[in-house]
């Protein structure tokens, strides 16, 4: 045991060592090492107070709280997968920073610490309550951590589209950034920070309790309400000191703690808390500091300032997260088909009225898509513009907007019909392309391909967003199989996916562009800005040859929601159905979001209202969840373009925080 405790510390060290000597100066090892001798040189006294030993102490403090921080939730949650950023915590934090800067308002790190916690704590709350608490599986708390993260971050980037002025340079700090400019962060952060973990230590015996189960805790004399509400409390104020300190650094307080319990079979007394939780703290310690010293290292001491450490992280943690996906298995609530209950059987009359009610409301948001806007058309002017005979200020509007009400609705349908496959293949009610990592390996591409060639066409942007999706489903779904598909096990290693490949294009950004992240910004939140008829070319098209191959697979999907057993009685080739559909729905998303950008949540709502309507066959699922789709996109485009006119409100922002509280409803309802 002191062996272990020794190497880790002496392994801090070395990495501080070697922190202190990387930066964008040109004070090397030896200066420092002069320094230390007393042979005080004035430039490298500054830089190494000002700049280098705030980072590395920010470091420290951040790595050893997320830490605890994540071994603390994953034994509260009695959860491998718990951590602050699955639980939504440091999603909560930094929407309740950000919100402070963007209303102007400057306040002391310990205030700003303040708003960092009841921000987490709230989000905290919400997702352990939505996904049962203890009793969850590892899908379902995902699942309700990573879409209540979603909307959180949806709403910070309004906040940094709506006032960018304000908030300028939190984009970057936003994915975790350890640049300080002095040391007075780390000071007011890092007595917290100690309080804390001194307390989760403290309470290591009682968390040794707490794992065994309810019932015996409770046998064994311990307050398991009171103890779990503690720790909850000592972690989410731990994980808003990091973020308040150094930003959302990802993945942290997942990895630390499963490193640890990893070696804990050669080292039997690390299963006790009291021993558990602070050698997790120092393995995130290593971690955190690991990541910034390999980025600096790889890529240059400017590479420190530009590319938040979080990115580096994430990637590693996306990969834990992975792993640990294979490894389990889950049977939760969330594994059974796509109407979550059983549904009533719906007549063909309500069929037929549903389909015409949605069609009329696809033509009202059409025409309320080409009248509303900054500028306001009338219907005569449109008549006009469609005979040629409108002025060139009302041609130049139209001309504008025809490509953007035609680019939501196309999108909003292609959408709807990827996320009709992929929760009947998964069985799955909250799975959709985006939670499989399709939509952000598409986004990986499309923002790559317009940092490097801005003047790429329509179609080049189709193909490379395209071939992205189709890599990253083809990884997420080879990485799934194991002797068969299993349902949750590909939804895990999906969202696995999604976050790394976000921290990707977030490092593509910031690393290539960092003073103009304001474009990427609105591709990554789903806009139809500046689009053009050639963009949304490709959607249509790849609606026109995908619909009837769907279409005409409405038995085999029927089959699919149900279970393994019956398609294979009933002659379906099951794994090879599950491939098409799921390539099908990769092939959608990716033409969608190479059109209007990542627009989430519109697969989830849109296949799972259809079905609360028109019942579970998908022969009228199909185009009731379409029309529901281009429905919910393009209303979200023109509020977009209208409520806050000149200025615009992404609808990718939009469907997410239209989204969340139909998702939010969804576990409740399926909770029991």
């Amino acid at each position: 045991m002191a062996t272990v405790f020794t190497s880790a510390t002496v392994a801090i060290v070395l990495l501080a060592g070697v922190h202190l000597t990387q930066g964008t100066s040109e004070v090397a090892a030896r200066d420092l090492l002069r320094l230390a001798t007393g042979d005080v040189d004035e430039n490298a006294w500054n830089v190494l107070v000002a700049s280098r030993l705030p980072r590395m102490l920010a470091g420290l403090v951040v790595g050893a709280a997320l830490g605890v921080a994540g071994a603390t939730l994953q034994s509260v949650a009695r959860n491998p997968l718990a951590s602050p950023d699955t639980l939504g915590v440091n999603a909560g934090a930094h929407l309740a920073i950000t919100t402070v800067a963007a209303l102007g308002v400057t306040l002391p790190t310990l205030f700003s610490g303040l708003f960092a916690f009841v921000g987490g704590l709230a989000a905290a709350a919400l997702v352990m309550m939505l996904s049962a608490g203890n009793a969850s599986g590892p899908t379902r708390l995902i699942l309700a951590g990573s879409a209540t993260a979603m909307a959180l971050n949806s709403l910070t980037m309004l906040l940094l589209l709506l006032f960018e002025q304000n908030t300028l340079g939190l984009f970057a700090w936003g994915s975790g950034s350890l640049v300080q400019s002095d040391l007075d962060g780390v000071r007011q952060m890092a007595p917290v920070v100690l309080v804390a973990v001194v307390a989760c230590v403290a309470i290591g015996h009682r968390l040794d309790i707490l794992v065994l189960g309810d019932d015996t805790a409770t046998s064994l004399g311990l307050d398991v309400r009171r103890t779990r509400l503690v720790a909850v409390l000592l972690a989410v104020l731990l994980s808003s000191a990091a973020v308040t300190l150094a930003g959302p650094i990802g993945f942290v307080g997942l990895c630390a703690p499963v490193i640890v319990r990893l070696v804990a079979p050669l080292v039997p007394e690390l299963h006790r808390h009291h021993l558990l939780v602070p050698l997790s703290g120092i393995t995130g310690v290593l971690i955190v500091l690991g990541a910034d010293v390999l980025l600096r290292g790889s890529l240059g001491g400017q590479a420190g300032v530009e590319v938040p450490t979080g990115v580096v992280t994430t990637v590693l943690g996306a990969g834990i997260l992975v792993w640990l996906a294979r490894r389990h298995r889950d049977s939760g609530p969330t594994r059974q088909p796509p109407a979550a209950q059983p549904a009533r059987a719906r007549s063909r009359a309500v069929f037929v009225v549903t389909l015409t009610i949605c069609g009329i409301l696809v033509v009202g948001a059409v025409v309320a898509g080409m009248l509303l806007g900054d500028t306001l058309v009338l219907t005569g002017d449109v008549a006009n513009w469609v005979r040629g005979d409108a002025g060139l200020r009302i041609g130049f509007v139209l001309d504008q907007r025809l490509p953007r009400v035609t680019g939501a609705l196309l999108a909003g349908t292609a959408l709807a019909l990827a996320g009709v496959t992929v929760q009947s293949v998964c069985r799955n009610p909250l799975a959709e392309p985006g939670l499989l990592g399709i939509s952000a390996g598409a986004g990986v591409g499309a923002v790559t391909l317009i940092t490097f060639v801005p003047l790429a066409s329509g179609w080049t942007m189709t193909a490379v967003a395209c071939a992205a999706a189709l890599v990253t489903f083809g990884l997420v779904y080879g990485l799934s199989w194991r002797g068969g598909l299993d349902s949750d096990r590909l939804v895990l290693i999906g969202i696995g996916f999604w976050s790394g490949l976000t921290a990707v294009s977030t490092f593509v950004i910031v690393s290539v562009d960092p003073w103009n992240t304001g474009k990427a910004l609105t591709w990554l939140s789903g806009s139809t800005y500046g689009r053009t008829m050639d963009q949304v070319l490709p959607v249509l098209v790849a609606l026109v040859a995908l619909t009837p191959v769907v279409a005409l697979a409405r038995r085999e999907l029927d089959l699919l929601a149900l279970d393994d057993d019956t398609p294979r009685v009933l002659g379906v080739p099951l794994e090879r159905t599950r491939l098409v559909a799921l390539g099908g729905a990769a092939v959608l998303a990716s033409t969608a979001v190479s059109a209007v950008g990542v627009v989430g949540f519109v697969g989830l709502v849109a296949p799972h209202a259809a079905r609360a309507l028109v019942g579970s066959r998908h022969r009228r699922v199909i185009p009731v969840a379409m029309l529901l789709g281009a429905i919910l996109v393009s209303v979200a485009d023109t509020i977009g373009r209208t409520v806050i006119a000149p200025a615009q409100v992404p609808a990718g922002l939009l469907t997410a925080l239209i989204g969340t509280p139909y998702f939010v409803w969804l576990l409740w309802r399926s909770r029991a």
